[in-house]
């Protein structure tokens, strides 16, 4: 019986070659950095392949970063995911291209851009009137402008870390609302927000905005994302300005990127608005639905918390990115925005400890015992999939971070 091919992946696969995600990695002992697509339980050099087969993307693929792919344009991804698609279903290249697959648990994985801006947003109507119960008991839940616009903030670009990174606990002010004075401290709640994030690949003219139905010509793709939030800090410092120490700390982000072009069969419309948007934002008449069907889940030490879906975000990616643009912002090769927490209507889609304990007040309950925030040693892992074409399922990979104490 002759020997199956690592190219042969099971039906069923998440990561069939209906999803071939970008990433970059090396091998032990070697510094250099490689372009790979994930098939299967393997991962191809996609630069080695491509000039094994005498590619005209070999230049774009034989790099050590994704950045000159993403900086090429929507018909340079599309042209090269099509490529991609027949070097690994084409028996004729199999010859070829299977000395360049790699067992994925022999590989190590990467950052696989170069991070230019970052922006965070607040987009899920579930978890900003949460938060807004929470902190607000006697007010309105959601802000006046949170249905009018997407909120969002500036972080941190340099403190954007591959999965698979310790996270070190911070230290910062913080002041309960019964103290005399602040204090300074490691962080005692130390949380998590589920998200999706996005990153840029052509850029934009300063003073240009881009408008909704260009999202797809300057996205290339999507990922997970836990933006690591210190709540106390936070709570302390947010008055006037919003987030700053609170988040800027770290935020983890998957290893693979899954192109826009992968998760047609996943797109479905957002939730109904109350009233119309200013022209801008109204996606309406939009060519075709802005949402995303993901199905995040949340666990902490292999434990699975929650189930966020990011169908129900009220915000789509595509407005987020014209909100972004619209005073004239440039957007550059690189970028990453972030959805913001993830979160359904029942108990178990909460994407934050803030609200899966109510800010502290309902501990959960893991098998080493209760938590209310994180404790040091404690793993959080996102995983997540979306349906695909013809029943198949493209898988997200995951986004992994251990907290440490701090230093």
């Amino acid at each position: 019986m002759p020997q199956q091919s690592p190219l042969d992946v099971p039906e069923g696969d998440p990561f069939g070659p209906h999803n071939l995600p970008y990433g970059v990695f090396s091998t032990a002992g070697e510094d250099r950095r490689r372009i790979g697509v994930r098939i299967g339980g393997y991962v191809l050099d996609a630069g080695a392949a491509a000039a094994a087969l005498g590619s005209p993307y070999t230049g774009l693929l034989g790099q050590p970063t994704l950045n000159p792919l993403l900086a090429a344009g929507r018909t340079a991804w599309h042209d090269v995911r099509r490529a991609l698609t027949a070097w690994v279903t084409d028996p004729g290249h199999r010859p070829t291209v299977e000395p360049h697959l790699l067992p994925l648990d022999e590989v190590v994985l990467h950052l696989p851009y170069e991070v230019a801006d970052y922006v965070d947003f607040y987009a899920s109507e579930h978890h900003a009137t949460n938060v807004g119960k929470i902190f607000r008991p006697d007010g309105d839940a959601l802000t006046p402008n949170w249905k009018h616009l997407p909120i969002g903030y500036h972080g941190r670009s340099g403190t954007i870390v591959v999965s698979g990174t310790d996270v070190v606990r911070p230290s910062g002010q913080r002041k309960a609302p019964t103290d005399p004075a602040p204090v300074f401290g490691p962080s005692v709640k130390l949380d998590i927000e589920a998200e999706v994030g996005f990153v840029v690949g052509t850029p934009s003219e300063m003073g240009r905005p881009v408008a909704l139905g260009d999202f797809e010509d300057h996205v290339f793709g999507l990922f997970l994302l836990n933006d690591w939030s210190a709540r106390d800090i936070q709570a302390w410092e947010y008055v006037p300005l919003g987030p700053f120490l609170g988040k800027s700390f770290a935020t983890s982000v998957s290893a693979w990127v899954t192109p826009l072009e992968a998760l047609d069969g996943a797109r479905v419309a957002p939730p109904a608005r109350d009233f119309p948007l200013l022209p801008y934002l109204d996606d309406d008449a939009a060519d075709r639905p802005g949402g995303f069907d993901l199905r995040i889940t949340v666990s902490i030490n292999g434990q699975e918390v929650a189930r966020p879906p990011f169908a129900s975000m009220y915000w789509t990616a595509a407005q987020q990115l014209a909100h972004m643009t619209v005073n004239g912002a440039s957007l550059r090769t690189g970028d990453v925005y972030g959805s913001g927490t993830v979160s359904g209507p029942d108990v178990d889609e909460r994407g934050s400890l803030l609200e899966l304990t109510w800010n502290g007040r309902d501990a959960i309950e893991l098998a080493d015992g209760k938590r209310t925030f994180l404790e040091d040693g404690d793993t959080v892992t996102l995983t997540a999939w979306a349906p695909g074409s013809d029943g198949t399922r493209v898988g997200l990979g995951e986004v992994t971070g251990r907290i440490v104490g701090t230093r």
